[in-house]
């Protein structure tokens, strides 16, 4: 499945938030990640998460999809990401 994950947490997290997404997604920018993944590392992700963030103060959204050709994705200005470069 495709998934996108945004993230909203308290700066003290931010950094260790994005190492930790960085393992399986790509960083698009900001607080956004996205990518494909199996059940299982979207399941691992989500544990993960919990171990890192404070749920009274920080928030993440995921978005699946079942295939990245379901959504259009648009970019206005540059893009950042260069999804396609990345081995």
């Amino acid at each position: 499945m495709y998934v996108i994950i945004a993230y909203d947490v308290n700066v003290e997290r931010v950094n260790k938030v994005k190492k930790f997404l960085r393992r399986y997604l790509n960083w698009v920018q900001n607080s956004l990640f996205e990518g494909e993944l199996s059940e299982s590392d979207l399941e691992e992700i989500k544990l993960g998460l919990n171990k890192i963030i404070n749920e009274e103060e920080d928030m993440i959204v995921i978005y699946k999809l079942r295939t990245e050709k379901v959504m259009n994705r648009e970019i206005i200005g540059v893009d950042k990401s260069q999804i396609d470069e990345i081995i």
